[in-house]
């Protein structure tokens, strides 16, 4: 199994189009089984994509919440261009997308996860402390009960705040997302039996937390029984995900080089290969995130 997560900060990149027909190559050579998104934006002026379109891209629609209103595709979505793209290239992936906020004051932001296996079920939830759409703090998590060869598992696409952050903390976060994957992820449906729900939880996606700074979230995260597929690799390169400084780590003080996209596995499950890609070094800088691949 090959999992990708990037954090696309997608129509804000200059050269935009350019760098999506970039990655758009990178995943048709990667063939990737999962591949998790994050800043998956769309212009909130623009055209809603026609139905027909969507379904012709393996669009499907997420489950949603009590309170939360149905997601708009519009023509300029990031993962609908991108899964376009892909079946273009003769590579379909089924995909679902969630908008989360309003970023940059004009872009539906979320997030957005791919798969070329069947898809069972879709989930949502916030898990800031806001539900203001208009507050760019606002948080959710993605999901998609995947039938993978090995059974259905649970893939989650995050994407956290920031330790320090007074509003909306990570610690509080990270507590929430906790609480809803025991109650919901983790809870055998009518008819399933109890073992199919041990199964191993994935999340993917950047958790805004550098894995070099002791006594923060990567050590929460760690300490609250999740494994870090970069530690498990048998094969691995220097693992730096970010290169500051990039937005939202211009005041938090940004390094040379930061690890903070991840693949968690709530399971300890030994990985192949963890490698960085899109860095202008493995391939085109297609955002100020790298991408980061797992071979599982």
């Amino acid at each position: 199994m090959k999992l990708i997560t990037l954090n696309t900060h997608s129509i804000v990149e200059p050269d935009y189009k350019e760098k999506l027909y970039s990655f758009s190559r990178v995943v048709l050579e990667e063939r990737p089984e999962i591949l998790a998104l994050q800043e998956v934006n769309q212009t909130v002026s623009a055209e809603p994509a026609p139905e027909i379109w969507l379904e012709e891209t393996g669009y499907l629609p997420c489950g949603r919440r009590e309170g939360m209103e149905p997601a708009i595709v519009r023509m300029d979505n990031h993962a609908f261009r991108l899964a376009w793209l892909l079946k273009e290239g003769g590579y379909s992936m089924a995909w679902t997308w969630i908008p989360a906020k309003v970023g940059y004051g004009r872009y539906d932001e979320g997030l957005a996860l791919f798969t070329v296996w069947p898809v069972e079920k879709t989930d949502q939830f916030f898990i800031s402390e806001s539900h203001d759409y208009q507050n760019w703090k606002t948080r959710r998590v993605l999901g998609m009960n995947i039938l993978t060869p090995s059974g259905p598992r649970w893939f989650g696409c995050v994407h956290m705040g920031w330790w320090q952050d007074e509003e909306e903390p990570f610690r509080e976060q990270w507590a929430r997302l906790c609480a809803e994957l025991e109650k919901n992820w983790m809870k055998a449906e009518p008819g399933q039996e109890q073992e199919a729900v041990k199964s191993p939880i994935w999340l993917m996606g950047d958790c805004n937390s550098r894995a070099d700074i002791r006594g923060e979230g990567y050590d929460l995260i760690c300490s609250s029984g999740w494994y870090d597929m970069y530690e498990m690799a048998r094969i691995k390169d220097q693992g730096d995900t970010a290169s500051g400084p990039i937005d939202g780590w211009k005041e938090e003080g940004s390094a040379p080089g930061m690890r903070i996209d991840y693949v968690w596995c709530s399971e300890r499950v030994p990985a192949a290969v963890s490698r960085v890609i899109c860095n202008g070094i493995n391939g085109p800088l297609v955002s100020d995130h790298y991408g980061l691949v797992t071979e599982i």
